[in-house]
């Protein structure tokens, strides 16, 4: 049997995929990796290890079904890879950003536009982002967390659409995976149980502790039900949910809404171009398809219609139907008086939809003062996105990690989301701030586009395909 001996050429490969490889582990600074060093340089150089075993193998089935399956696992490693720092693909599941992001768009997300995060949960299948195929239980294994770092970080800019993970899904009840858990617990308590007449009138710490509680007991209920609710679960930042929403708060601005426009620091944002809010609308005569189609209205926003008597519509729309006298005798501004159910939880504030704040948004090492009237505000980041222990005294004395405190100064930057379609949107005014570890990418461009409305060839939008996202303003 003659001795393998490399030929230049194998030298030529293995020095150069060792180079890159070492190149790579220096752009994301990961030094753990040089332990697969050796094993590249095997494959190119000095083959101890007999990588391609089953050529060798004299049944011909064998051989294909191994020649499939190494082609596979070479496909799920380098999607891994592209998935984790280069790019994704990502399908917009709801309508909270309509018209400017639409149900059954495709895009494909930058990972490189904010930097990619080095893998906080690195053992998990690729292409699945909590939940194996048919339910076979969690595609990660939660035993490895890493620390939260980004390769080349940069930040986001005022008015992106970005793709985050969704920052109350650290906490899930299996059978309601798409419902925020904290509001489930609360709205179990109070619409179930006695709620004091007297809220307004409680001091600042008395509604604190009532909330908590509220929330508590209705956690509790969950977790002895879950023949009702299913197994709560906790999942790591990466492996939660991917949303997308436009940012309309950077960190360090104070934000309000006022009459449904968004100021921040006293300055009105620029709204998109395609914003929609609910109108209360009274047809004299059912809408025709070909009218329907033009205005870009879905069965979605029909089925509201037919159910609440308002639908949303942007300024173009709602300026065609007012033009159709024959078809539509009033439209109405509908004001969203959502209240009690929005963020901060545990906080009792009066804010609804269009009237929110104003509330500061943390950015990494500024301070804030904390008192009873703000602490839920800033609770969750300093407490679950921060890592700290928080407790409240008897006596109103804020403790963090054991030590009284009149302020906190936080480790990360912090964004504000919300969608384009505002009155139908699951945002930051109902689960707060975004803190940057759950930054995911920026959506580049739509590369496919289907109608969920229309079957066959005609789901597809083909005015929208391969439209930069960049100019969806």
């Amino acid at each position: 049997m003659n001795k393998y001996k490399p030929t230049k050429l194998n030298w030529a490969k293995g020095l150069i995929a060792c180079a890159l490889y070492i190149a790579f582990l220096v752009w994301i600074k990961s030094w753990w990796g040089i332990i697969v060093l050796p094993f590249i340089f095997d494959a190119y150089v000095t083959k101890k290890i007999n990588w391609t075993w089953w050529k060798d193998l004299e049944d011909p089935i064998l051989r294909t079904v191994m020649s499939w399956v190494d082609a596979i696992v070479f496909a799920l490693v380098a999607v891994y890879f592209v998935n984790i720092y280069f790019f994704q693909n990502y399908t917009i599941p709801s309508s909270s950003l309509e018209k400017s992001l639409l149900v059954g768009d495709y895009l494909f997300v930058s990972k490189m536009t904010y930097g990619p995060r080095v893998p906080q949960t690195p053992l998990h299948a690729p292409l699945c982002q909590h939940t194996l195929p048919f339910n076979l239980g969690k595609s990660y294994i939660e035993g490895i967390q890493w620390d939260y770092k980004r390769v080349t970080p940069k930040k986001v800019t005022l008015n992106d659409i970005v793709v985050f993970n969704y920052p109350s899904g650290d906490t899930i009840a299996y059978n309601y995976q798409n419902t925020d858990y904290y509001r489930m617990c609360k709205e179990l308590y109070m619409y179930n149980l006695e709620v004091p007449e007297n809220l307004d009138s409680l001091s600042p710490l008395e509604q604190y502790r009532f909330y908590n509680y509220a929330i508590g007991v209705g956690s509790d209920y969950v977790k002895k039900n879950p023949g009702t609710f299913g197994k709560v679960n906790w999942r790591p930042v990466d492996r939660r949910e991917n949303y997308v929403k436009r940012c309309v708060g950077l960190p360090g601005q104070t934000l309000e809404i006022r009459d449904h426009i968004i100021y921040l620091d006293g300055v009105a944002n620029k709204e998109p171009e395609d914003v929609q809010y609910n109108y209360d609308v009274v047809l004299k005569a059912t809408l025709p398809q070909s009218l329907i189609r033009e205005l870009g209205i879905s069965q979605e926003d029909l089925a509201s219609l037919r159910q609440t008597g308002n639908m949303p519509l942007t300024a173009k729309a709602k300026a065609a139907l007012e033009a159709r006298t024959d078809l539509v005798e009033s439209i109405t501004y509908h004001e969203d008086k959502e209240r009690g159910f929005l963020y901060p939880l545990n906080g009792h504030t009066g804010w609804t939809c269009d009237n929110y704040g104003p509330i500061w948004i943390p950015a990494k090492g500024e301070t804030v003062q904390l008192t009873m009237s703000n602490l839920p505000v800033y609770e969750r980041p300093i407490r679950i996105y921060e890592g700290n222990e928080l407790e409240v005294t008897d006596d109103a004395r804020i403790l963090i990690n054991g030590e009284e405190t009149t302020q906190y100064t936080f480790k990360m930057d912090y964004y504000w989301m919300q969608g384009d379609n505002r009155h139908n949107s699951a945002d930051s005014r109902y689960w707060g701030f975004v803190p940057e570890d759950h930054i995911v990418g920026k959506p580049l461009v739509i590369w496919l586009s289907m109608d969920p409305d229309r079957g066959g060839l005609g789901a597809i939008r083909w005015n929208r395909l391969f439209r930069l996202v960049d100019n969806i303003k």
